[in-house]
């Protein structure tokens, strides 16, 4: 699965997921894009985007765009807190379709 990180998350998250495609915003040129042209550009070349944004999904009508939301929810909101959330990211990621937003709490 084709993974996008938010610039909000931390990039070395991408490590903790080697079995996807995973890239951040910033190595595919979108850093300080907004959400919706964010998705927009995202779901040209992504089946998700993992952000830790919480008002994203109400800022944004998903169904609009092509691709998955996931918003990951810890405190604090830092790498070691995050990685421990990637074992149920990857369980969603199996039945993940776009246009939906989940949210996985910490």
């Amino acid at each position: 699965m084709r993974l996008l990180l938010d610039e909000c998350v931390p990039q070395r998250l991408k490590h903790d997921f080697p079995d996807h495609n995973v890239w951040t915003v910033e190595e595919v040129g979108l850093c300080g894009v907004k959400n919706g042209e964010l998705l927009a550009a995202a779901a040209k070349a992504f089946d998700v985007l993992i952000s830790v944004d919480r008002q994203m999904q109400f800022q944004q009508n998903l169904s609009n765009f092509d691709i998955a939301l996931i918003i990951l929810i810890a405190k604090p909101c830092r790498y070691p807190q995050l990685k421990l959330l990637v074992p149920r990211v990857l369980t969603v990621l199996d039945q993940i379709e776009p246009g939906v937003v989940v949210e996985i709490l910490g």
